[in-house]
């Protein structure tokens, strides 16, 4: 017991004096250089006008009042040969919308989470699904287009259709398997909440740049400071569990605002302030942290 008591006050001197910050600029990088790609908001804002796409629309009638000059030959019209049916298109949304981009996910051509909302980043999802398999890059889902997808994917998931997180998630590490772990994943740049190998909780995180890098290995949560402001860089750091010197798993408002635009000093960042208010409530003083790539 007191050799706990004396590792927690160690480590709470050592977290005092060395704690990241939550900034954007990563010490020493003059700018922002993200640990991880930059990720698009999810299309979720809707146009402030939408139409149907062209190929949907229904052409226009030529007025009764018109009619062909006196002495001209009547010209039969060809018959215009049909496509597939049209069934999601740009301007779309609903619950097929969202399983359609659950299954474009899965082909690779989809790198968010599904919205249910067709935008222009689905109907490029669609045009390059189409292109690998051979057929016509109109980024619209057709009958032929759905039919050929439907065969090469399984049915989604819940979580499928609706992740816990923007990023997809691989399998954890095997080191995350057993007791209670804060697995943290660089791959994906993502955290799990795991106990005995179910995943509680998960959430999309950040790290440090290449100058000020997250430290990976498996650590031991050995302070929590829910008010707590980095002494280094005078920056708050609600919810901080710290597991590695002055790195802690913490709540971001720069990340949450700015996403994937910056970096930390070598901090797990999280931008969901309510799920990390949850996971700081759950975790003890003692919990395995394992981050990897």
């Amino acid at each position: 017991m007191r050799g706990a008591v004396a590792l927690a006050a160690a480590g709470a001197a050592l977290a005092a004096a060395a704690g990241c910050s939550a900034s954007a600029d990563a010490a020493g990088s003059g700018s922002a250089s993200p640990s991880a790609p930059s990720s698009s908001p999810a299309e979720s804002a809707k146009p402030a006008e939408t139409s149907a796409s062209p190929s949907r629309k229904k052409p226009a009638e030529k007025p009764e009042s018109e009619s062909s000059p006196a002495g001209a030959a009547t010209a039969t019209a060809e018959p215009t040969p049909e496509g597939p049916e049209v069934l999601m298109a740009e301007g779309d949304e609903s619950e097929q919308v969202r399983e359609l981009q659950a299954r474009l996910r899965a082909e690779g051509v989809f790198d968010r989470g599904p919205t249910a909302y067709y935008g222009p980043v689905t109907a490029a999802a669609v045009s390059a699904f189409q292109k690998d398999r051979g057929l016509p890059r109109t980024g619209e889902t057709d009958v032929v287009t759905w039919e050929r997808l439907l065969a090469r994917t399984d049915e989604p998931t819940r979580n499928e259709l609706y992740p816990p997180t923007s990023q997809t998630m691989e399998e954890p590490d095997p080191r995350c398997t057993e007791g209670r772990v804060l697995c943290v994943s660089k791959r994906s740049d993502t955290l799990r909440w795991m106990k005995d190998g179910e995943v509680l909780a998960a959430m999309d995180v950040r790290f440090g740049s290449q100058y000020t890098p997250t430290r990976e290995g498996v650590f031991e949560v050995f302070l929590k400071s829910r008010h707590h402001v980095s002494t280094l860089y005078d920056t708050p750091m609600p919810y901080a569990m710290f597991f590695s010197g002055g790195q802690a798993v913490h709540y971001s408002a720069d990340f949450a605002a700015n996403g994937y635009a910056g970096a930390s000093h070598g901090c797990v960042n999280v931008r969901d302030e309510a799920k990390i208010a949850d996971l700081f409530g759950d975790v003890r003083v003692g919990d395995k942290v394992v981050v990897y790539s």
